[in-house]
């Protein structure tokens, strides 16, 4: 749900309720630091890269109250609309917070400039029902970098936190910070305050409207053409959210985002790495905003969900408001950032089949960080297997061509034969046909191609372990 009110935006930031009738493409960073002169936020790459200006972002779900991390940079006020912003000044107290003081204590800061993102996303991990453990506490900073400290002292902080939270239990998040005193008393009221705010929508009457969804890449790409742009926000419109079942169908409304794949029980169930290979994907508070639709507009050559469901031969729903089509995936991409999508078109809806028992999913990407990196080259495969044999096979590569490749001649190759060696290399001199790889900042088209030969003997080594014999490894 979207909320406005006499065609004003409204909403909490930390104890205070805000109306204003600044642009609604505006960022949240700048109405934080430049309307309401919350420096404690800080201005880092505003592209939701280095988490100096992370905020916490609580909603009204049903009857509860969740919070998660986001770059504020990234973040358009029409997207904030409803909702409760928890800036690093909202987590003060009288002295110190307990946040605060483990990273004091641990010396856990040099110069400070990125200290109050991780003290924000610290506060975050408080506040959500994950179990209280220190790779929890460290996977809710995964959003955050310093460039001083060498993040070991951090790492002790995370540990002490982590330990304050060991009692809670089965009790309340939000609660249970409140009585510990690890966040301010007025966390308790923000629900009923959430619930209470007077909201009606906001309409508008232009003709063309810019789809905004989570933002990450548009802001990144065309941050001051957006901010006053004419936009229908979608990323809570419930008919644009929601990851469900159908038959042997899975369902995912185009505004879904990374996280409620991380979350949806239909993904987790036959996907059961999922969270793994998320893992490989942004960080924690772009997988909180970056939407599923978003990721494949942007048309990315590395987009790395692009390359997920293009293995999956995932099907789209288009529509110009009027008229609905089917568009497979992996014919969306028809050059370099040129889409076969008409101008009015919007994705509203993606679909694929369910793998069954006899199918093999399986994803790799490799990039110069571990984490929170873009692809040198990322793969996705997808098998069908009856008595050994490779019944169908869908597999997907980026950084290798000027579009997110469907590898369709090597998909082709290994269809109808057995897992084995000489299948394995003669897939590898198929695909070396299909791609185009340049040399860039990311590697040289040699290495590229090299790497995905890697990566295509890794889906098969990390699926059918028995296979991984010596000969394949040469």
């Amino acid at each position: 749900m979207v909320y406005y009110k006499d065609n004003l935006i409204r909403f909490i930031l930390n104890e205070k309720t805000i109306d204003t009738d600044l642009p609604p493409g505006m960022v949240l960073l700048d109405l934080i630091r430049y309307g309401e002169h919350l420096t404690g936020t800080k201005i880092g790459c505003r592209e939701g890269d280095c988490g100096a200006c992370t905020v916490l972002v609580g909603e009204l779900i049903g009857e509860d109250l969740r919070y998660e991390s986001m770059t504020s940079c990234l973040l358009p006020l029409g997207n904030v609309a409803g909702k409760h912003i928890v800036t690093i000044e909202g987590t003060n107290m009288e002295g110190l917070n307990p946040m605060q003081q483990a990273m004091a204590d641990e010396g856990a800061t040099q110069c400070g400039f990125c200290t109050p993102g991780f003290v924000v996303s610290l506060a975050g991990f408080c506040l959500s029902d994950k179990e209280a453990t220190h790779p929890n506490a460290i996977a809710a900073m995964d959003g955050n970098i310093c460039r001083c400290t060498g993040y070991k002292s951090i790492e002790r902080a995370a540990a002490r936190v982590t330990e304050l939270l060991k009692e809670r239990s089965k009790e309340d998040p939000i609660s249970f910070a409140v009585r510990k005193k690890l966040l301010p008393d007025y966390f308790a009221t923000i629900k009923e305050r959430l619930s209470a705010l007077e909201t009606t929508p906001l309409t508008t009457h232009h003709s063309r409207l810019t789809i905004v969804g989570g933002g990450t890449d548009l802001y990144v790409q065309k941050h001051e053409e957006i901010v006053n742009a004419p936009i229908h926000f979608v990323f809570d419109d419930p008919a644009w959210n929601g990851i469900r079942k159908e038959g042997n169908t899975c369902i995912i409304g185009a505004s879904a985002t990374v996280t409620d794949l991380l979350d949806s029980s239909v993904i987790n169930e036959v996907f059961p790495a999922f969270r793994r290979y998320a893992k490989l994907i942004s960080s924690t508070p772009i997988r909180n905003m970056a939407t599923i639709a978003g990721n494949f507009i942007n048309a990315s050559p590395i987009g790395d969900l692009t390359i997920f469901f293009l293995a999956l031969n995932a099907q789209l729903v288009l529509s110009d408001g009027k008229i609905k089509r089917e568009l497979p995936l992996r014919k969306l991409y028809k050059g370099y950032k040129t889409l076969d999508k008409q101008p009015a078109e919007y994705i509203e809806q993606i679909h694929f089949e369910l793998p069954g028992k006899d199918s093999f999913f399986h994803f790799e990407k490799v990039s110069k960080r571990t984490h929170l990196d873009i692809a040198s080259v990322n793969s996705a495969i997808c098998l069908e297997l009856k008595d050994g044999m490779i019944t169908s096979a869908g597999l997907s590569a980026g950084g290798v061509g000027p579009v997110p490749l469907f590898l369709a001649k090597t998909s082709a190759f290994v269809a109808g034969k057995e897992i084995i060696d000489e299948t394995i290399k003669g897939a590898i001199e198929v695909m070396k046909t299909e791609i185009s790889p340049i040399s860039d900042a990311r590697g040289t088209k040699q290495y590229k191609t090299l790497l995905l030969g890697q990566l295509i003997k890794a889906h098969f080594m990390e699926l059918f372990p028995a296979i991984a014999t010596e000969k394949l490894l040469k």
